[in-house]
């Protein structure tokens, strides 16, 4: 059981399909199900569908109604989204406080969400019943797609709730962190690159490597990582050995102990 079980979407004379197609996609990306369309346009539930797959469930339960007070007859909490300015002293919050505020009262009934019109947005008489009205907060272009605003606020619904539940997946094969001994190797190789392409000629070397080490530090690269950084600097030393007609390191004679 969630609280955003008791949250519903009201769509007060939604004029375009494709809007009502994407608010069920935000829906099911926020975890409410529940949505009402007060005289709605008409629409095939399969063509919303198409707009947003996977979705037919929040579609087969919409419901439809004539009049604003009867969508929301069973509420206890009403938040009406706007943004214009109007006269009346309404208390007006954000989405974010707008949530908290709903899920406040999702254990006592239902609560909904309001949105007007694309055009107009909502008459006065509509945002007159609300509890809470809410602003979201833009520019001086205050003008957002249906779904856009709820999205914005599903989405702090769907935080408030403690419903944010998807988990990435881990990466596909762990790698270990590198041992000292490998770390230091690569000290090695990163110093003697730098040597070869005479890296040092006008810096302390000492105080680059030290650079070098805490950088590598605060990074943290995993051992794959590290191999990978390694190859880089071999292949410095290799292209110049090349460049110079001299043996890489691979291709001189090893030292006898």
């Amino acid at each position: 059981m969630s609280l955003l079980d008791n949250v519903t979407v009201v769509l007060y004379e939604p004029q375009n399909p494709i809007n009502i197609g994407a608010a069920v996609r935000a829906m099911k990306n926020m975890g409410v199900t529940q949505l009402r369309l007060v005289r709605g346009v008409e629409f095939d539930p399969y063509r919303v569908e198409g707009i947003a797959h996977g979705t037919m469930d929040i579609i087969e339960r919409i419901e439809r109604f004539d009049d604003f007070d009867t969508a929301v007859a069973d509420c206890v909490t009403i938040a009406a989204f706007t943004a214009r300015r109007r006269a009346a002293k309404w208390r007006i919050v954000d989405p974010k406080e707008m949530a908290g505020d709903l899920l406040l009262h999702a254990p006592e009934g239902r609560v909904a969400v309001v949105f007007g019109r694309e055009d107009h947005g909502l008459p006065n008489e509509v945002v007159d019943r609300a509890q809470v009205v809410v602003t979201i907060p833009t520019t001086d272009h205050a003008s957002l797609n249906l779904a856009q605003a709820l999205l914005i606020a599903l989405y702090e619904l769907h935080l408030a709730a403690g419903d944010a539940t998807r988990t990435l997946p881990p990466a596909r094969k762990e790698t270990p962190p590198p041992t000292v001994g490998v770390l230091e190797e690569y000290y090695r190789v990163v110093e003697e690159s730098l040597t070869t392409i005479e890296f040092f000629k006008a810096r302390n070397a000492e105080m680059v490597m030290r650079s070098i080490r805490a950088i590598t530090t605060r990074a943290a690269p995993d051992s794959r990582e590290l191999s990978l950084l390694r190859a880089v600097a071999y292949e410095v030393i290799n292209f110049v050995a090349r460049a110079r007609g001299e043996p890489t390191p691979a291709q001189r004679p090893r030292r006898s102990s």
